[in-house]
């Protein structure tokens, strides 16, 4: 079930852009960052605050879990670890690569931590490693991660 919060922020994005008449015509997804409450309001506070302005993940999951991939200029309102909407933001550039190909630009663009590619290393390895588990796979650094790099657009 979606919180009202949701809805809510996305009728207030639209009237901000003087859009709300195109409500139907624009879509937009709902999810947070990682796998528990307090990373999910660090990750979303690091976003408002125009820090964070990209995500990976990994594309096998996609499949697994039958779930489309993000595309450019699509929308997502990022909630807390509740389903509470903390801002929206639009999708501008998608790359896939080998995790083993992520660079210092894109785990600067991702902004955790000290922003540098080691540490985004060590916790995306760490992370993905126990997501896959659930699925009974094994994470190996050739496996390819969508880069998802957006826009905070509001608020």
């Amino acid at each position: 079930m979606i919180h009202p919060s949701v809805n809510k922020m996305w009728q207030n994005y639209l009237d901000s852009i003087d859009d709300s008449n195109n409500l139907d015509n624009r879509t937009y997804t709902s999810w947070f960052f990682c796998n528990n409450e307090e990373s999910a309001h660090n990750l979303a506070e690091l976003v408002k605050k125009g820090i964070k302005r990209g995500t990976a993940s990994l594309f096998c999951l996609y499949e697994i879990e039958q779930e489309a991939l993000p595309t450019e200029d699509c929308y997502s309102i990022v909630t807390d670890f509740h389903g509470v909407a903390q801002c929206i933001i639009r999708t501008k550039k998608i790359t896939i690569l080998p995790f083993k190909e992520v660079d210092d630009n894109l785990a600067a663009i991702e902004g955790e931590g000290d922003q540098s590619l080691k540490y985004w290393q060590t916790v995306h390895r760490q992370f993905f490693t126990e997501e896959l588990a659930t699925f009974d796979r094994v994470f190996t650094e050739d496996l390819l991660v969508v880069f998802e790099e957006f826009d905070l657009v509001y608020p």
